[in-house]
C-alpha cells in the first residue's frame, strides 16, 4: 500500500462528526450549507438529465460551460479568457487540485504550502512526489511577510499552493499581500495554484481579486473555481479551472487520466447558472454575512473571543482567552458537554500547529444558529 495514505490517520472531520451524532450535537463542522441551492439550477440538471445528453461529454468540458466560465470571469473579474484554449471542467475542485499536482512537479520539486491548509494538499503533494516547504500563519490576522515567503522559497520551487479566500482562517487576501506573493513566484519562476473555490463568498463589500490578474502571473497561474461552492451544491464536485495555454495542455493530460469527465447535465446546469443575473451572486454572499452575523454576534454576547472572518463559510473562536491550550481537546468537551461539534483549526497545519482556535461553519438557517447559542450558553468558561 502507498505509504503517503496508508499512513494517514482518521481525520478529525470524521472524528467530530461521529461524535455530533454520537451526542445529538448542533453540528457547526461539516462545511457545507443547510440551503438546498438555487431551484432553478437544480432544475436545470434534472431536465438535462431526462432530454440531454447522457454519453461522454467532451474531455474539456460541455462548449456551453466552458464558454460561460470565460463570460463570467469577464463580468466578475475582468478577465479575458479564451474558453476554448484556456478553460477546462473538471470533477470538483479537489481533482483539479491534484492534477495540477500530478502535471506540474517532478518528484523532489519542492511546493509552498500556507498553513493552516486544506487537509487534501499536504497528501496530494506528497502522493506526486512534491517536497514541502510552509509559510505558518497565526492568528489573529494570518498574514505573511516578505521574510516568511523568503525563508519557504528556493531555486528548486516549483509550485506554490495558495487558497483565497482562506480556510479555515476566513481571510480575503488583497492586492498587497497577492502583489507580495507574485513578485517571489515570478522571482523564482514557480508557477501558482490557486484554489479560489470561495470568490464569491465574500464579505463586507470586498471583492475577489485574482492572483492570474496580477502582473507577471497571467502565464503562471492556475485559477481553480467551484460551481459547489458558487452555487451551495456542494455533492456536485464541478470545478471550473483557468490557465493559459501552454499550462492547460499539460493540466487536460492529468485531468484525461484522472476522471476524464463530469456529468453533463450538471456541467449543462452550471453552465446556466453562471449566467444568472448579478442579483443571484450578490443576493447569495449577503445571505451568508447575515448568517455570518447571527453567529459572530450571539458569540460575542456569550464572552467569547471571534476573529474576524471576511469570506468562507467559517468563523474562528479564540479559545485561548477562556485559559484553554489544547483545541482537540476543547472541540472534544464541547461536543460531549454541550451537544455543539466544532473543528479544532489544529487540524489544518502539518506541523507547529496553532492550538488555540476552533471554527465554526456558519452556513446553516437561523434556528440551527440559535441552538448552537443556546448551548453554547451553557459552556463553563
Amino acid at each position: 500500500m502507498n505509504s503517503v495514505f496508508s499512513g494517514l490517520p482518521t481525520t478529525v472531520f470524521e472524528t467530530m462528526s461521529r461524535l455530533a451524532r454520537e451526542h445529538d450535537a448542533v453540528n457547526l463542522g461539516q462545511g457545507f450549507p443547510d440551503d438546498p441551492g438555487p431551484e432553478d439550477v437544480r432544475r436545470k440538471a434534472a431536465e438535462a438529465v431526462l432530454t440531454g445528453w447522457n454519453q461522454y461529454p467532451p474531455m474539456m468540458g460541455l462548449p456551453e460551460l466552458r464558454q460561460a466560465i470565460a463570460a463570467h470571469y469577464r463580468r466578475f473579474q475582468g478577465l479575458d479568457l479564451d474558453p476554448d484554449r484556456e478553460t477546462m471542467v473538471t470533477s470538483g475542485a479537489t481533482e483539479a487540485i491534484a492534477g495540477a499536482l500530478m502535471a506540474l512537479i517532478e518528484p523532489g520539486d519542492e511546493v509552498v504550502l500556507f498553513q493552516p491548509l486544506y487537509d487534501a494538499y499536504l497528501p496530494l503533494v506528497l502522493r506526486a512526489g512534491g517536497v514541502p516547504r510552509f509559510v505558518q500563519l497565526r492568528p489573529p490576522h494570518w498574514r505573511f511577510t516578505a521574510a516568511d515567503l523568503a525563508a519557504a522559497f528556493s531555486d528548486r520551487t516549483r509550485v506554490v499552493l495558495f487558497n483565497n479566500p482562506l480556510n479555515p482562517a476566513g481571510v480575503v487576501y488583497g492586492r498587497e499581500d497577492l502583489a507580495l506573493l507574485a513578485e517571489f513566484c515570478v522571482r523564482h519562476d514557480a508557477i501558482a495554484v490557486c484554489d479560489e473555490v470561495w470568490e464569491h463568498v465574500v464579505f463586507d463589500g470586498l471583492k475577489h481579486i485574482p492572483m492570474i490578474a496580477l502582473p507577471g502571473m497571467r502565464e503562471r497561474t492556475v485559477k481553480i473555481g467551484s460551481a459547489g461552492k458558487i452555487f451551495s451544491l456542494t455533492g456536485w464536485k464541478v470545478g471550473l479551472v483557468a490557465a493559459a495555454p501552454p499550462l492547460m495542455a499539460v493540466l487536460s493530460k492529468a485531468h484525461q487520466f484522472l476522471t476524464f469527465t463530469t456529468p453533463p447535465n450538471l456541467q449543462a446546469a452550471v453552465a446556466f447558472g453562471l449566467m444568472k443575473d448579478d442579483a443571484y451572486f450578490s443576493a447569495m454572499s449577503a445571505g451568508f454575512q447575515r448568517s455570518r452575523d447571527r453567529l459572530v454576534t450571539g458569540l460575542r454576547d456569550l464572552g467569547l473571543g471571534v476573529l474576524s472572518s471576511s469570506g468562507t463559510y467559517f468563523v474562528n473562536v479564540d479559545i485561548g482567552a477562556l485559559g484553554e491550550g489544547d483545541d482537540v481537546a476543547f472541540c472534544e468537551r464541547l461536543v460531549r458537554e454541550v451537544g455543539v461539534a466544532a473543528i479544532p483549526v489544529s487540524a489544518f497545519y502539518a506541523k507547529d500547529a496553532v492550538r488555540t482556535v476552533a471554527r465554526f461553519c456558519f452556513a446553516k438557517t437561523d434556528q440551527t444558529i440559535d441552538r448552537a447559542l443556546e448551548r453554547l450558553a451553557k459552556l463553563e468558561k
